[in-house]
């Protein structure tokens, strides 16, 4: 039987595209939605955050339920993009596994313009599973470049989110499982995979 590695990254994607997972308020998401890129009432003045696991973005929305994230857009956007990100990325917490010492880190933290977050993956039901999905932070710099260069397509999925999780809820999670995304391992580069710590 596969066993998952504890730090692996998952997603959709195809040749040319990867996607990633994303919830807003209600005019943000629409206007994205409807122009198939970021627009106002979007703003590039903070971090952003993509998730490339479904179920982790299910989870973080609570099935696109709470306030300011009742909309979730699966954004498509290019793996040069992604694989960038990926590249200019120092992980968002300190751990003294991966760094000489916290002021390392420190330094390394304060000229990146990404940061990477691993998260407990989620079940279906929503509950912590032994192994990690990636988050990934894009700083300033970084959202510019998601927003004007590496976004392909943006997709509003509420209603498809919405009806797996009443699904769940009423216990028909064999129906829902066949309605999640089909999320394969991501062929990561050799040497970004190694900065991310990513388990083999």
């Amino acid at each position: 039987m596969y066993q998952v590695p504890a730090r692996q990254v998952r997603a959709v994607y195809t040749p040319e595209t990867v996607t990633v997972y994303q919830a807003y308020p209600v005019p943000i998401a629409l206007a994205a939605a409807k122009a198939g890129r970021f627009v106002p009432p979007f703003k590039r003045d903070r971090m952003t955050w993509l998730k490339p696991s479904f179920l982790w973005m299910m989870f973080r929305s609570q099935w696109a339920s709470p306030d300011n994230q009742e909309r979730v857009l699966a954004v498509e956007m290019t793996r040069e993009g992604f694989e960038w990100a990926l590249a200019h990325s120092v992980l968002a917490q300190y751990d003294q596994k991966f760094f000489p010492d916290r002021e390392h880190w420190t330094a390394m933290l304060s000229q990146s313009p990404v940061r990477v977050q691993w998260e407990p993956e989620r079940s279906i039901e929503l509950k912590p599973l032994p192994y990690r999905a990636l988050q990934v932070g894009l700083g300033l710099d970084a959202i510019d470049r998601y927003v004007q260069e590496w976004t392909v397509g943006i997709t509003d999925i509420t209603h498809e989110a919405r009806r797996i999780g009443d699904m769940v809820r009423r216990g028909d999670q064999f129906r829902a499982e066949q309605m999640l995304p089909d999320e394969r391992p991501y062929p990561l580069p050799a040497a970004i995979a190694a900065a991310l710590h990513v388990s083999t």
